[in-house]
């Protein structure tokens, strides 16, 4: 248990960085009439476009929310490897900081469907669900903050003992 705890932040980071790509390469909305279906790219959920679709807020959001955790465990990961001890000090507050923002970046994009339709005034609200590379993005994301709180917890439960 011990030698995967090592590897947790490294493991979180991975599954941020693979939520960050499915927020920008899926497609963030469906809306489907009949037999037709039109898909929203992420990109245009996450800045909106030229042709008059106004960003998501929580796409946005979720998209700096899941970069800023990317670099805090990149720089947990990175540093101790090339021995550099400026941020031992602060260290757990930064991981919890990166998973309190995975976290939050999870949920901002479960509610992605929702903010794009009402950001774009858009008709028909029952017609669109949210694309199913948001749903990984948002399951990653929730998932990348609970593996990088799991090393504070088991030594909090291993001090109860």
């Amino acid at each position: 248990m011990k030698k995967v705890l090592k590897f947790a932040g490294a493991i979180a980071c991975v599954l941020a960085i693979i939520a960050f790509i499915l927020l920008m390469a899926t497609p963030a909305a469906t809306y489907t009439l009949g037999s037709n279906t039109m898909e929203y790219k992420g990109i245009v959920a996450v800045f909106g476009d030229s042709d008059g679709y106004k960003l998501a807020w929580s796409a946005l959001l979720a998209w700096i929310f899941i970069l800023v955790a990317i670099i805090i465990l990149a720089l947990g990961v990175i540093l101790p490897l090339l021995k550099v001890k400026a941020l031992d000090k602060f260290a757990g507050v930064l991981n919890l900081a990166a998973v309190i923002l995975l976290i939050v970046a999870g949920i901002f994009a479960f509610c992605t469907r929702g903010a794009f339709v009402g950001a774009n005034s858009l008709l028909d609200p029952d017609g669109w669900k949210l694309g199913v590379g948001y749903v990984f993005v948002g399951i990653l994301a929730i998932l990348g903050g609970l593996v990088a709180i799991c090393p504070a917890v088991v030594d909090f439960i291993g001090k109860k003992k």
